[in-house]
């Protein structure tokens, strides 16, 4: 393993549960990625008042990396190499799976499991199992 950091990813870690705590909490919402970005494309009455807390969210998450760049001296994140239209398929799918999925890996993952939900651990160990495949099939 040629980028092992434990300490950063235990922080990182430990920064994102603290997060979605703080989500349910004091919103009574779960942090799942999908869900919140779903949700502001919705058609609703009194959308702004209603999705101020998804925008500021995912602002927080685009802003994030950035202020860590800047600020912490954290190395960017890579963008994915290969083929163009295999990005663009890979992504589609995600997006499918994730709504057939009804969730994605953070509130599954993250949140689910910590509120010991049984889906969310069930898709959470089909969701690795088949990212481990993944890599053994296209490696």
């Amino acid at each position: 393993m040629e980028n092992f950091t434990p300490v950063s990813a235990l922080i990182g870690g430990g920064l994102i549960g603290f997060a979605a705590l703080l989500l349910l909490l004091l919103l009574g919402r779960i942090a799942g990625i999908s869900g919140i970005v779903s949700q502001l494309f919705s058609k609703q009455a009194n959308w702004f008042s209603q999705n101020i807390w998804r925008v500021l969210f995912v602002i927080g998450l685009v802003l994030g990396p950035i202020v860590a760049v800047n600020l912490f001296d954290v190395l960017a994140p890579q963008a994915p190499t290969g083929n163009s239209v295999t990005l663009i398929i890979a992504g589609l799918l995600v997006g499918f799976g994730a709504v057939y999925g009804s969730g994605c890996t953070s509130g599954h993952g993250v949140c689910g499991i910590s509120r010991l939900s049984k889906r969310s651990i069930v898709a959470t160990c089909v969701f690795m199992a088949t990212a481990m495949l993944t890599v053994w099939l296209t490696r």
